[in-house]
């Protein structure tokens, strides 16, 4: 049985950082592509970053890119999405999930998600 647990969400300033972890169990990360995805209130949830199965490439939205860094430790079987320079708009829910086929960027080509854990990014 696939799970997906997310962690490491909370309330920062403007201009911090996190650290979020994603613990999978029943998956090799190192067998798959993973991908972050984050969704705010009223809002569909949109792609952040991805990392390739290898473990070599990342992707990254534009509105994320030069500040979210998506890594993994093979040996605790995590995926981490380390976030700096946060603003406001970062603000909302924070998800992983392991990617089938097709474009990275579609929710639908995604199969197992975790719970989510959220966000907060006061000014």
């Amino acid at each position: 049985q696939v799970q997906l647990v997310e962690s490491g969400g909370g309330l920062v300033q403007a201009g911090g950082s996190l650290r979020l972890s994603c613990a999978a169990s029943g998956l090799s990360l190192s067998s798959y592509t993973m991908g972050w995805f984050r969704q705010a209130p009223g809002k569909e949830r949109e792609f952040v970053g991805a990392l390739g199965w290898t473990g070599a490439t990342t992707y990254y939205s534009d509105s994320v890119k030069g500040r979210f860094t998506v890594s993994r430790d093979d040996a605790k079987n995590t995926m981490y999405l380390q976030m700096i320079s946060l603003k406001p708009e970062d603000t909302a829910v924070y998800y992983c999930a392991s990617y089938t086929s097709g474009s990275l960027y579609l929710t639908e080509n995604y199969d197992y998600w975790g719970q989510g854990t959220q966000v907060t990014v006061f000014s």
